[in-house]
């Protein structure tokens, strides 16, 4: 046979010298007949495998057994706007014309062509019990309009929850469950979180229930422009939709926050969370649960943060506080003598921060408590005793009122780039132009502001403004202090003399 022609040859699977050891076996056979020579294979021996000699990692396991069952999920149904048949088509027709007839009597041939109507909305969050008897602590924008609300416990039992009260201002709802169960609550802490702590969150995300998180405590005194009181933890836990109103714990199982808001530029967790502090939310739902509404001490007067730039413009040495834009007419702060451009710097012997600590402040009193209050006004400071009012509902606020109109006149204000005019519409002096290069244009200055008054000084001409401006430098100040009206919102703007 042509070997060309041969199929190929495979490997042997021994090699040469293990066949050699073989035959080598076969001869000497007879030479170790009668011997116990075991030619079986034994297990080659390893290193030993790696073992780590160390602390265990964290586990939050025993703080999430014991809390778990006091969170739940809170359901809310809210009824969704319908559309009537009449409201179609969605313009007005006038009654009896032939369009009109023409609608109508298509509506009536063609029932298919009615608008639909909308189904109710639902929605989801999270809540925890503070009570064996069946309150509820959740967000007040979970259950905003809501039209019935129903509680989810760990263990998937749905109940029906009245809402007893809710907070806009701090977003926080308090629930009531009645049924004849005990059940599992959590507690408030008494004491603050530090930054670096760790937290807990527990929730319902995405309707998930009973999802935990962990996290820590990454800043204090967070203001989000959720409303005027805001004094936020924020954590890194991962928190999402559906997660709002549910608890962060400590490792005692105490609630130090109420999860109440996210930054999320892409819609999504990023790993910023923001939560209602443990303090506030125990004081509110107090009131809730004691009174069915939140009542908060009033002093009554518009402020605004002081910077560095409004301190120097006041002769102040540093810029902590809050400037008084406006004073209610009527109230406490009134019949106590506050005028417009006073600086509170003390509450109570405590230092005032800004406008918000200052809101805060007043918002924790009740009303009938008596503070005392030091203010810095033309150049020296005052104390006085203030005996707190109730904050009125948002839409009885005071305003700013109107004086008699000044003579037409105008002057360039070059240093700080723009010119005034006198009013023709009301009190103040009006900014004609702002030079978008100048420094009124970069303090926020537009055409069309009014200046209410520079300094301590009320202005109703162009020269007014002159004149205070010259006296502040001639009196020494870096700055000077305009009280400016911007549509609806006074408040007031320093302009520096060392910016030329």
């Amino acid at each position: 046979m042509d070997g060309r022609n041969s199929p190929p040859q495979h490997k042997p699977i021994a090699r040469p010298a293990t066949l050699a050891v073989a035959a080598l076996a076969l001869i000497l056979g007879g030479a170790i007949a009668g011997s116990s020579l075991d030619l079986t294979r034994t297990t080659p021996a390893y290193a030993d495998a790696v073992t780590v000699q160390g602390v265990e990692p964290l586990s939050f396991a025993d703080v999430v057994d014991k809390v778990r069952p006091a969170v739940v999920s809170v359901r809310v149904k809210s009824a969704a706007q319908t559309t009537s048949s009449e409201d179609f088509p969605f313009f007005d027709l006038p009654p009896g014309s032939p369009m009109e007839r023409f609608f109508r009597q298509f509506r009536q041939e063609n029932p298919q062509f009615q608008p639909p109507r909308s189904r109710p909305n639902m929605s989801l969050g999270s809540g925890f019990f503070i009570s064996d008897d069946g309150y509820v602590v959740t967000n007040n924008h979970v259950i905003d309009e809501e039209q019935s609300v129903t509680v989810i416990t760990d263990d998937g039992t749905e109940y029906n929850a009245e809402v007893i009260g809710s907070d806009d201002r701090t977003d926080l709802a308090l629930l009531k469950i009645d049924a004849n169960t005990t059940f599992t609550y959590v507690k408030f802490a008494g004491t603050e979180p530090r930054v670096g702590d760790w937290v807990v969150a527990v929730g319902n995300p995405f309707g998930l229930g009973g999802t935990v998180t962990a996290g820590i405590i990454s800043a204090h005194g967070r203001q989000i422009g959720a409303g005027p009181y805001d004094d936020f933890l924020q954590i890194d836990a991962a928190v999402n939709r559906g997660n709002s109103g549910g608890p962060a714990f400590n490792f005692k199982g105490e609630v130090v926050g109420v999860n109440t808001a996210i930054f999320s530029p892409s819609g999504g967790n990023v790993g910023i969370a923001f939560a209602i502090p443990a303090s506030t939310a125990e004081r509110i739902v107090n009131d809730l649960r004691d009174n069915g509404a939140i009542v908060r001490g009033w002093l009554g007067v518009q402020i605004q943060s002081i910077t560095r730039d409004i301190a120097d413009g006041l002769g102040l040495n540093d810029a902590n506080g809050a400037l008084v834009g406006d004073v209610t007419a009527d109230s406490p702060a009134a019949k106590a003598g506050f005028k417009v451009g006073d600086a509170i710097v003390e509450v109570d012997g405590q230092t005032v921060k800004d406008s918000r600590d200052l809101a805060l402040r007043i918002s924790s009193k009740d009303p009938g408590d008596t503070v005392t209050i030091a203010y810095w006004r033309d150049g020296q400071r005052h104390q006085a005793d203030v005996t707190l009012g109730t904050l009125p509902p948002q839409d009885q606020l005071a305003s700013l009122g109107n004086e008699s109109p000044a003579e037409p006149m105008s002057s360039s204000l070059d240093e700080f780039g723009m010119t005034v005019s006198s009013s023709e519409d009301g009190p103040g002096v009006v900014v004609a132009e702002v030079d978008p290069n100048g420094q009124a244009a970069e303090r926020g200055l537009q055409s069309g502001d009014v200046i209410l008054s520079v300094g301590d000084s009320q202005v109703s001409k162009p020269s007014d403004v002159e004149k205070m401006i010259a006296q502040a430098k001639a009196d020494g100040r870096k700055a000077v202090l305009l009280r400016i009206q911007s549509g609806d919102r006074s408040q007031f703007v320093a302009l520096s003399f060392a910016r030329g």
